[in-house]
């Protein structure tokens, strides 16, 4: 499962990006797709229009359909669990959903984002 900064790491490609794009490798020939909360879709969106435009940030939208990422979609009990792992560790809100996901789902998140090592004896990371 991405992180918001392992994707960021490969559209711009950042350190890490290549773990990502070999990822993304397996995910197609396998058919396997990697997973992502809608959050941290968002977070990127956010981010991408933030630091480049919107106009870019419209572009990664695009561009996300034809990766091999399948967003996750959160009920009002996905919101209310992500709150609880807010709650119980000092990670960003966006975070929360990323390790509330990984748990829900049984899936590694794939990271490089330091905050997750509050969370590390909860959910499994596969670190850029």
């Amino acid at each position: 499962m991405l992180d918001s900064f392992a994707l960021l790491a490969f559209l711009n490609k950042e350190a890490g990006f290549e773990k990502v794009k070999s990822l993304l490798r397996v995910s197609v020939s396998t058919g396997q797709p990697l997973l992502m909360n809608e959050i941290n879709i968002g977070e990127v969106y956010y981010i991408t229009a933030k630091d480049r435009s919107l106009e870019q940030a419209d572009e990664f939208l695009r561009r996300l359909e034809t990766l091999p990422i399948q967003p996750i979609a959160n009920s009002f009990a996905d919101v209310l669990e992500a709150a609880r792992v807010k709650a119980r560790f000092p990670i960003s809100y966006a975070d929360a959903f990323a390790v509330a996901t990984a748990i829900r789902m049984n899936a590694v998140v794939v990271t490089g984002d330091s905050e997750f090592r509050q969370a590390e004896h909860v959910v499994a990371i596969d670190w850029l």
